[in-house]
Formats: C-alpha cells, sequence, structure tokens
C-alpha cells in the first residue's frame, strides 16, 4: 500500500525529534496536509484530522518552539533514494522559487520580481524566496521511464532588506546593508546548501560518489565557480556573450589574448556537431552539441579549467499536425573536463523535473497558503510540506513504479496516454487508503472521512 510505504519513509523522524510525542504529531500532520482539501491552512488541517475541540497550541508550536532542522527531514528520503542512482554520479538541482505572501508581520517577506510577469512588463509580487535542491533519479536507465527529481532540501533565501530613509542611525545602517549583502545574497545560499547537501550524503555512505550540481543561469557567476567543494561539479548555463578564452602559449601570461564566446563557438564551422540520443519527452530522441575542452572563463571561474557545450535545438510539435517549434541553444559550462559528454547531457535535460516539482508543491500541494508569522515557524512550515511531498513521491516509486498501475483511478479520455502517475493521482489514492484504514487512524488518533474532507474545505 501507498500509505504503509509513505508511514515507513517517515519512521526515520524519529531521530530528528527529541520526543516521541512530537514525531507522531509531525507524521501525522504531514499526513493529513497532504490528504486535505481546500486551502492548507492549519487550522483546516486539525479541523480534518478531528482535533478541533482539543489544544490547538501544539501544533503550532511544532514549527514555532519544536527544535528540529529542516535538513533532517531529508535524510530518511535520501537513503532511499540513494538505491535508484546508479553509478559513480549523483545529479543535483537547483532552483530558487518564491512563494506568496499578504502578512505584513512576516519578516522575510519582501517586493521581488513576479517571475510569471511578461517580459515587456515586470511585475512585483509579495512573497519569500526558498532554494530547493532535488535528486535526480535516473528511471531510464532501468526502468525506460523519464527521470524524476526528488526534493532533498528546501532552504529559505531571503536577502537584506535597505534601510528606510529618515533614520537616525541611516547612514550606519546603510553600511550594515552594503556588507551584509555581500554574504546574503542567492550565491552564498546556493553555496551553503551545496556545502550541506554533500556532508549529507556523505552521511548516507556514498561518501565516493560525485555530486554534480545542475543550475540554471542565475547561477552562473564568480561566486559559483570561485568557490571549491571535494567531489562536487558543477554544470550550469551560461549567457551566449560571456568571454572564454584558452591558455596562453606564452610563459609570460596565463591566459590567451584571443578571446571568443560560445555564440561564435555555434557559428564556427570547424568545429563539428556530435550526435548522441538523450532519453527525453517520453523517448530516446537525437541531440546534436558541440563541445571544447580545457578553456578558461576569466571573469567568471578564473584559473579553474572548464568545458563548453553547446546544445542545437531540438525540433518538437504540440500537435501531430502541427507546425515544427525549436527550443532556442543552449550553453553549458562545466566542471568536468573528460568525463562521458551523453551521461552530462543527460543530467542536464533531466534539470527539468524540478519545474514539476515547483508546479505541484504550489498548485496541488498549496505550499505557502499556511497563515503564520513567527519567525521560525515561517521557513519550517514550507521545508515540512515539501519533505512529506518527497517521502510520497519516494513511497510511490517503491510500490508502483514509474508508471501507472490498476491502482489508480481510470485516467479521462483527454488523459488516456498519460503513462505516469501526477501527484493528484497519488494524493486521492492516498486519501482513498487512509479513509478505508480504521486501524492506522485509531493509532494515529485521526478521524478522516470523505464527509469532514468536504464539509472542512467549504468551510
Amino acid at each position: 500500500m501507498l500509505l504503509l510505504a509513505f508511514l515507513q519513509i517517515l519512521k526515520g523522524w524519529e531521530s530528528v525529534f527529541s520526543q516521541t510525542r512530537t514525531t507522531e504529531r509531525a507524521i501525522r500532520q504531514a499526513l493529513v496536509s497532504l490528504v486535505c482539501l481546500g486551502r492548507r491552512t492549519l487550522t483546516r488541517i486539525i479541523w480534518i484530522s478531528g482535533r478541533e475541540t482539543k489544544n490547538l497550541s501544539s501544533e503550532y508550536f511544532l514549527h514555532s518552539r519544536s527544535n528540529w532542522s529542516c535538513d533532517k527531514l531529508f535524510e530518511p528520503v535520501v537513503k532511499e533514494a540513494l538505491s535508484y542512482c546508479s553509478g559513480k554520479y549523483i545529479g543535483v538541482v537547483g532552483d530558487d522559487t518564491s512563494l506568496p505572501k499578504t502578512g505584513n508581520k512576516i519578516k522575510q517577506a519582501f517586493w521581488h520580481r513576479d517571475p510569471m510577469s511578461p517580459k515587456f512588463r515586470i511585475n512585483l509580487r509579495y512573497g519569500i524566496r526558498f532554494l530547493q535542491f532535488a535528486m535526480v533519479l535516473p528511471l531510464h536507465k532501468t526502468y525506460g521511464a523519464a527521470a524524476r527529481t526528488i526534493p532533498i532540501l528546501f532552504q529559505e533565501a531571503t536577502p537584506v532588506k535597505r534601510p528606510r530613509k529618515g533614520r537616525k542611525n541611516y547612514e550606519e545602517e546603510l553600511e550594515k546593508y552594503r556588507e551584509l549583502k555581500k554574504t546574503h545574497n542567492l550565491s552564498r545560499y546556493a553555496l551553503a546548501c551545496i556545502d550541506s547537501t554533500r556532508k549529507m550524503l556523505d552521511s548516507c555512505g556514498v561518501g565516493n560518489k560525485i555530486m554534480i550540481f545542475i543550475g540554471d543561469g542565475a547561477f552562473c557567476n564568480r561566486t559559483i565557480f570561485s568557490y571549491k567543494t571535494e567531489r562536487t561539479h558543477l554544470m550550469v548555463r551560461t549567457r551566449k556573450d560571456a568571454k572564454l578564452c584558452r591558455k596562453s602559449t606564452s610563459l609570460k601570461r596565463f591566459y590567451d589574448q584571443k578571446t571568443f564566446t560560445p555564440a561564435d563557438v555555434l557559428k564556427d564551422e570547424s568545429i563539428l556537431w556530435k550526435k548522441t540520443r538523450l532519453f527525453y519527452g517520453g523517448k530516446k530522441r537525437l541531440v546534436q552539441y558541440k563541445e571544447i575542452s580545457d578553456i578558461y572563463w576569466q571573469s567568471g571561474a578564473k584559473r579553474r579549467p572548464l568545458r563548453l557545450f553547446v546544445v542545437s535545438p531540438t525540433s518538437y510539435r504540440i500537435r501531430k499536425t502541427g507546425r515544427t517549434r525549436y527550443r532556442e541553444t543552449s550553453y553549458l559550462l562545466t566542471t568536468l573536463i573528460s568525463q562521458n559528454a551523453k551521461e552530462l547531457l543527460q543530467l542536464y535535460f533531466d534539470r527539468w523535473q524540478i519545474e514539476v516539482n515547483h508546479r505541484e508543491e504550489k498548485n496541488t500541494l498549496g505550499l505557502g497558503q499556511a497563515q503564520l508569522h513567527n519567525s521560525k515557524a515561517v521557513p519550517k512550515q514550507p521545508a515540512f510540506v515539501v519533505a512529506a511531498y518527497s517521502a510520497l513521491l519516494l513511497a510511490a516509486l517503491k510500490v508502483y513504479g514509474p508508471f501507472r498501475t490498476e491502482d489508480f483511478l481510470p485516467l479521462p479520455r483527454w488523459r488516456a496516454n498519460a503513462s505516469r502517475p501526477s501527484c493528484l493521482d497519488l494524493l486521492t489514492l492516498l486519501r482513498k487508503q487512509i479513509i478505508q484504514n480504521t486501524i492506522i487512524q485509531d493509532e494515529m488518533g485521526t478521524q478522516i472521512t470523505y464527509p469532514r474532507l468536504a464539509t472542512f474545505a467549504a468551510a
């Protein structure tokens, strides 16, 4: 059963919380937060579990007063997920996301650019920024299915707020702001997350494997490339006008005076295209790419040797009878010089799965809808929900595999060709199993029924 596999993974939380009753409360709240209907507020989660007549403070104190680490919540998931990562490389995808907020008393909330705003008009949105790291499970190697990314870290990445003018100590606060801005930015937060992820993998017994961090253009800068971590390499998307060069043949200089850009490599006919087949979009597709090694990015990576990939656009069609569309050319920089290009490019193509995680967390699970203003609870509650979502994905993979089975509800006509169960399919099945299993509900102290779900969803 999906329910039993999910609870079995969450048993690993016994080492995260100091008391047994706190562990039981956390597991119960994680389960109910998934099967809940409507907005995922803590009050509604408590109502649906059947504890509306009891003291509600303990449920809120789980995030504000209980002393537990967000990173520890993901360790049971990482230990289970490593069995799907064969080979000497472990791909870890990183991306930032924001959760909209409305409360004026939330210290971490700030105004930032809305990522959904069009290019011709930049809109602003009030919310909190987080960094999410996810482990790539290469299911195409053993199952012939698309890869999955399992979240293994969800960390707050709030920038420093600029002091307001008109205060008495405005000049002093401005100096402190300028100093803190150098250390409290997205790149510095990403480096800290890379270190913690590497330590987590080492504690799980895979210290001999190489971790490859895959990121978009936000992580292609001097701060990221100038930092070196043991058994950890980078592969990020770069700009097409980045100034690259070779090593100089002269003893007086290290960098060659002749520079070039990734766009020049694309136009250079002397560099031949190579072909390989990568699993993307449900099947193996032919991909063309160019590569050059032992290059340097003087303003970014300094004397660290790099490798450039120029991936040709892959044609696709939205409909069988529709016109052929093309994607933009991708330019990738990596610190792995002599490794197999096919394996590295496959990891980059699998990076898109983290966008699926963002969509399911926000749209299906209602991430960020809990109404909290405590400075400790605000970043911990979303990480708590993401850890439960990660355990659900891994439990479904262990029980049913990467494909749909007869255990799930039949699909409508417009989704008849879907081969992978969605997050909504998993929640529907989990909701059905917890309602039918009254023994587990008695042990957990819950009273989840379909009438209660419908009643409190409309309340």
